[in-house]
């Protein structure tokens, strides 16, 4: 393999020991060439500027400019540079604010030199590259289903179906029309994916929406 064949990254960890021993585990690989270190975003940016690295190898939490902040730079500067996560985080929070400021990967420092080498190749080809544990928390958060908020009148519609009400009861108490009542209820039920009027009850006091 030529020089020019080489994947050229940038190694960025405010850990001295973390980020020797990052470096020392990708030393030996033939097709990676570590061409800077640094130990703070802004040092990371001026690494890039100087050596229009392939990839940037970054730690989240870091003094003077933090992970998340260096990425955002980095897509915005050097579009060209791949941004790839290398941290111990794995909160939602972490994720998404990496993921939004535009880094191609996260990935976990428990990972193998295997998975770590892989990876790298991978995000250099613009592939989104996710730990494990990492793709998990992101399908279940996707599989959430979104509290869209009711509105003031469908909680009291609400509330006058937990007390009992029949649309008309309810229409005379809000002093709006039965049909109303029926909009407001085919709201409710798809705001909450409720079957009925006695699973959007449950849903809403499961919820602490209604007032009891």
């Amino acid at each position: 393999m030529t020089a020019s064949e080489r994947l050229r990254i940038i190694v960025v960890d405010d850990h001295t020991v973390m980020r020797a021993g990052v470096v020392a585990l990708l030393s030996g690989e033939p097709s990676i060439e570590i061409v800077g270190e640094a130990g703070d975003g802004r040092a990371a940016l001026e690494l890039i500027e100087e050596h229009a690295p392939d990839l940037a190898l970054l730690d989240l939490r870091m003094p003077v400019l933090d992970g998340v902040a260096t990425t955002a730079q980095i897509v915005a500067r050097h579009p060209r540079t791949r941004v790839l996560i290398l941290t111990t985080y794995d909160t939602d929070a972490e994720i998404e604010r990496a993921v939004e400021a535009g880094a191609i990967g996260y990935l976990l420092k428990d990972a193998t030199r295997e998975q770590l080498v892989a990876a790298i190749h991978a995000a250099a080809r613009g592939e989104t590259v996710l730990a494990p544990r990492v793709a998990e928390k992101l399908v279940a958060r996707m599989r959430r289903p979104v509290q869209v908020p009711l509105t003031g009148r469908e909680v009291d519609v609400l509330n006058a179906v937990a007390d009992g009400m029949t649309n008309a009861e309810i229409g005379r108490r809000l002093v709006i029309a039965e049909a109303t009542v029926k909009t407001h209820l085919l709201r409710l039920f798809a705001k909450l994916d409720a079957k009925d009027r006695t699973h959007a009850v449950v849903i809403a006091l499961e919820r602490g929406l209604l007032r009891r």
